[in-house]
């Protein structure tokens, strides 16, 4: 059926208004990430006033030179570090829901957070038991050991997924073998727990809690151009991940090869997932909650439009829930794994009741 010029200038007319709603979205999200910014600078144990705080960051004298300090040495790192686990985390999940098409999948279906929890399990053990005054003394035990240990246990998983999709064709089989392995590594690091003494056993669990607080300047010159190339990758799949959402048979008769779309959606997803883990801990449930906020939010499953917007959402949701863990109880830092749960709890249990009310209304 051929278009008329009217039909067409109507539906430009219809499009150019949903534009504009989504521009004008975008700009409430950016000016909401600049002021949970500065608010996660400004407030904690020592409130710095935000006028005083813009004025730090433009590099000008403030009023007390000790909020420079604070600013600078403490609080600027790890607001930095929150918006790249937030993005990292959110992409991440993003990538593994369009990929298994579940809508409750999460960054870490894969196995990366046992992975990681492995290795991080493994330094503790040994520490603890072999050589722990030699090791102490070539200086593995310290900032960098916990983050050394994630990476190589993180990567060790990443690297056996990526060979096994290689050879696996079906997705679900996949996101099985992934399930599998975690459990498998999960099941490793309650074994190795068993032989480690208290000590470590308690720097485990405050690994596992999750923090943004303990990623000084030096990490984050890793941590940044690695969460980079990871989400640079994801917006080149935008694409990509349009054509898998019509399913991998109608994706290869658009010419996409699925095998290596899927190769690469994995390995970006892992680079991700597996680098905050290193650095930050296991972040629980910001993968899952914010791509559903966002396609609620732009109602849209273009990945054109949710990447970007879940980059922003994910870094909010992380700032927010780094400054909660802060003020919730004076003089007492919660677990970000509990503020984050307790955000995303709630995310998550509207989806599926959505989910559900569709259901019953078209049956």
């Amino acid at each position: 059926m051929l278009i008329t010029k009217p039909q067409l200038s109507n539906s430009l007319l219809h499009q150019k208004p949903a534009t504009r709603i989504k521009a004008l979205v975008f700009s409430i999200l950016l000016l909401g990430l600049v002021l949970a910014f500065l608010l996660d600078l400004a407030l904690g144990a020592v409130d710095i006033p935000i006028n005083q705080v813009i004025t730090i960051l433009l590099g000008q004298e403030a009023e007390k030179t000790t909020w420079t300090s604070i600013i600078f040495k403490f609080r600027l790192p790890k607001a930095l570090t929150a918006i790249l686990a937030g993005a990292a985390l959110g992409v991440s999940g993003l990538q593994m829901q369009t990929l298994f098409k579940n809508p409750l999948a999460g960054p870490f279906v894969l196995g990366i957070s046992s992975g990681a929890s492995l290795g991080v399990a493994l330094v503790l053990l040994t520490a603890s038991v072999t050589a722990p005054t030699l090791l102490n003394d070539l200086g593995i035990i310290g900032d960098f050991s916990l983050v050394t240990a994630a990476s190589f246990g993180a990567a060790s998983v990443l690297g056996l997924m990526l060979v096994v999709s290689r050879r696996v064709q079906d997705t679900m089989t996949l996101l099985i073998l992934g399930l599998l392995f975690g459990y498998a590594t999960s099941a490793m690091v309650s074994i190795l727990l068993q032989f480690s003494s208290k000590e470590r056993i308690q720097s485990y669990i405050m690994w596992t809690f999750g923090s943004f607080t303990g990623v000084t300047w030096q990490q984050l010159a890793i941590l940044t151009p690695v969460i980079g190339v990871g989400l640079l990758i994801a917006m080149l799949q935008s694409k990509s991940l349009n054509a898998l959402l019509l399913g991998e048979s109608y994706a290869r008769s658009l010419g996409l090869t699925v095998e290596k779309t899927r190769f690469s959606v994995i390995s970006s997803a892992a680079i991700l997932a597996g680098a905050i883990t290193a650095f930050c801990g296991p972040i629980a449930f910001l993968g899952v909650a914010v791509p559903h906020l966002c396609r609620s939010l732009f109602n849209t499953s273009d990945h054109r439009i949710l990447i970007p917007s879940v980059i922003i959402m994910g870094a909010i949701l992380a700032l927010f829930a780094d400054l909660f863990s802060q003020l919730l109880i004076s003089q007492m830092v919660l677990p970000l794994n509990a503020i984050t749960a307790l955000m995303g709890t709630p995310v998550v249990t509207w989806v599926i009741l959505q989910r559900n009310s569709k259901k019953s209304f078209t049956s």
